[in-house]
């Protein structure tokens, strides 16, 4: 019967499609995590001791050994998401931090009026100048912009590391489905070829 013959066809070809994109979203996802690991190899990150109360609070597991000048190396999106939070830990509690002020909370200059306070001033006027008589920026809030970019980095490489391993989860899910497809066609279609032909 030539209806039953495409139907048996078609599900093999979607099938094999299937399987093929699976194949395609494991190695991808697979590479993806490789990637992301080489790369925060290769930055040369570790962390401090539990003496540090950001590391004790965010990356116990990694933390240096008593008597260690350093702990764990970060290599995986997990670890790099802990040591962005030790980062920002540090910046908030800083010293020169005492009132804990985030980014936006700062004024973009010095106050003329204290110069040793982290929340500044946006007001050009009150803002403390230089010898050229321009605005001094805040330090303390470019402190803060270092501190973000490097955490939304570290922070990405987590992402990747997530987007990565669901790449593989749904590369295995089309695997199998694809596989499924193609047994059920010969299962169904082709007995029924193999009916006909006795």
């Amino acid at each position: 019967m030539p209806g039953r013959r495409v139907w048996e066809i078609g599900g093999l070809v979607a099938g094999a499609v299937l399987i093929v994109f699976g194949a395609v979203a494991i190695y991808m996802g697979v590479d993806g995590r490789n990637t992301v690991r080489d790369s925060l190899t290769e930055e040369q990150i570790y962390f401090g001791s539990t003496e540090d109360p950001a590391v004790a609070q965010y990356a116990e597991e990694w933390a240096a050994e008593p008597g260690e000048s350093q702990g764990d190396q970060v290599k995986t999106g997990e670890q790099a998401r802990a040591f962005a939070n030790i980062m920002r830990y540090h910046t908030i509690n800083a010293e020169w931090n005492p009132e804990h002020l985030t980014y936006a909370q700062m004024g973009r200059f010095l106050a003329a009026s204290d110069p040793s306070d982290p929340a500044g001033t946006s007001d050009e006027e009150a803002a403390l100048t230089d010898d050229d008589g321009r605005p001094v920026s805040n330090s303390f809030r470019n402190q803060w912009v270092t501190q973000t970019a490097l955490s939304n980095a570290l922070n990405m490489s987590y992402m990747a590391e997530q987007l990565s391993l669901f790449g593989i989860v749904v590369g295995v899910a089309l695997l199998l489905t694809g596989v499924g497809l193609v047994i059920l066609a010969l299962a169904v279609f082709g007995r029924g070829r193999m009916e006909e032909a006795y």
